[in-house]
């Protein structure tokens, strides 16, 4: 695993634990409001080693009870099934943020049991993602990554960052159609800042709080819990 970044302890990433926050490197997504913008390039230059980052997790043991993996796209790292077994062997309970675009390793992941937790970014409608990401992703592939989490047995959660244009009503109404009896799903207020291409939203005017509480309002009819983070 390419290691990027570390937060060594977060009380908001982990629903209900303690946990530290490893940031990979490298994602297959081009998605201009992208808050982690550093970590894009699979060539970008590693924080730490797994050696340090196991070595740093050693002391925390009966301090930390979880680790969140993010990027990045963690799922792009073929070894991320070591990585998660690793931290399962050491007592730890491990949540996983994707983009869903690579189910195969999804699918192992959960037939493995070796995340506790899943977080997906449903960015938009599966039919716009290539407008929005870049062409090379697959929109069947998104669903059936969505199908997975959704038949896995683990604690899940899905969220969508609702950035013009890329979100509006009626794609709400598609994604909840999607991830219907989902347990949470969050909807998370666009950043215009520190971002991968600012210049995109420059003259894009983006949702105020009466309006993200029309979109909550749609959602929370169709799966257990809707949030606005």
């Amino acid at each position: 695993m390419r290691i990027g970044g570390l937060q060594k302890t977060s009380v908001i990433d982990y629903p209900g634990r303690l946990c530290c926050v490893v940031f990979t490197v490298g994602c297959n997504f081009r998605c201009p409001y992208c808050h982690n913008p550093e970590l894009v390039s699979k060539s970008a230059p590693p924080l730490m080693d797994e050696k340090e980052f196991f070595s740093f997790l050693s002391v925390r043991k009966g301090f930390l009870d979880g680790v969140s993996i993010t990027g990045g796209e963690p799922c792009l790292w073929q070894d991320l099934p070591d990585f998660c077994s690793r931290l399962k062997a050491d007592g730890f309970c491990v949540k996983l943020d994707t983009n869903g675009s690579m189910p195969d390793m999804l699918f192992d992941l959960v037939k493995k049991r070796l995340v506790d937790y899943i977080a997906m970014d449903v960015k938009t409608d599966p039919a716009r993602y290539t407008e929005l990401a870049g062409p090379k992703v697959s929109s069947e592939e998104i669903v059936r990554s969505i199908d997975i989490i959704r038949g896995s047995g683990l604690d899940y959660e899905f969220r969508t960052t609702c950035a013009r244009p890329f979100v509006d009503l009626k794609t709400v109404e598609i994604i909840t159609d999607m991830i219907a009896g989902a347990p949470l799903y969050a909807l998370q207020k666009f950043r215009p800042d520190r971002v991968l291409a600012p210049e995109f939203f420059k003259d894009i005017p983006q949702f105020d709080a009466d309006e993200l509480q029309k979109f909550k309002a749609v959602a929370e009819k169709k799966v257990g819990s809707c949030i606005i983070r």
